[in-house]
């Protein structure tokens, strides 16, 4: 599920309580590399199913990025039982993401 919006509102019922692991792609309008990355993980949301929710959150319009300390975009973190256990930072091939996200899952 490639097509979900995270905001502030929706991010603690979304991705800190949902029961499966949850790519968060942090991304902005302006920002070259995001456009670059989105439809990667629009694949990957796609390729892994129920295995991993995957959504993105714009990180001009919330401000749940700051408490993770997004710096740079596009940031691609893995969250897991409400916790990260993986932070992707820049653009990268889906291979790249692919393999980082199969140790969270364990395939």
């Amino acid at each position: 599920m490639a097509d979900l919006t995270l905001t502030d509102q929706n991010f603690q019922a979304e991705v800190l309580d949902s029961k499966t692991p949850v790519l968060v792609d942090f991304w902005a309008e302006w920002c070259a590399p995001c456009r670059i990355v989105s439809p990667i993980v629009e694949e990957l949301g796609k390729e892994y199913g129920d295995k991993l929710k995957v959504g993105k959150l714009n990180v001009d319009e919330n401000q749940i990025s700051n408490k993770y300390g997004i710096m740079s975009i596009p940031s691609l973190l893995v969250f897991k039982n409400g916790q990260v256990v993986k932070t992707m930072i820049g653009a990268q091939s889906k291979d790249s993401f692919k393999k980082e996200i199969d140790q969270v899952l364990g395939n």
